[in-house]
């Protein structure tokens, strides 16, 4: 439209203008352009970086866990050969060790 306009009413010269002043307007969006694609690939690499980063903390947790699962597991297998062993003593000791420590943590916190 401009250089329509700019052909029609001021000659050879103003097309000229015309088209360098549209030549600098491109050169400038441009520039803005590659700015803006500079950052966004920045972005994507430091989001890929810390995504590397979660996946190794996911994996540790992830052993932890299973470590801990077998931990749980084999205390339970213990527990349970003592219930088959039929040593009510030591299930009555249990029950008043933790009958003792709920107490003391109900004396703590209600005397605080």
């Amino acid at each position: 439209m401009r250089r329509s306009y700019m052909a029609n009413h001021g000659g050879g010269y103003g097309y000229q203008d015309t088209s360098q002043m549209l030549e600098e307007e491109n050169q400038q969006q441009e520039d803005e352009l590659k700015g803006k694609v500079k950052a966004l690939k920045s972005l994507s690499i430091d989001i890929g970086f810390e995504v590397k980063e979660q996946n190794k903390m996911l994996t540790q947790m992830d052993d932890d866990f299973e470590s801990s699962g077998g931990l749980l597991g084999k205390t339970m297998g213990r527990l349970k050969a003592i219930t088959n062993a039929g040593h009510w003593k030591l299930w009555l000791y249990i029950a008043l060790f933790a009958l003792f420590v709920f107490f003391m943590c109900w004396v703590i916190i209600r005397f605080r």
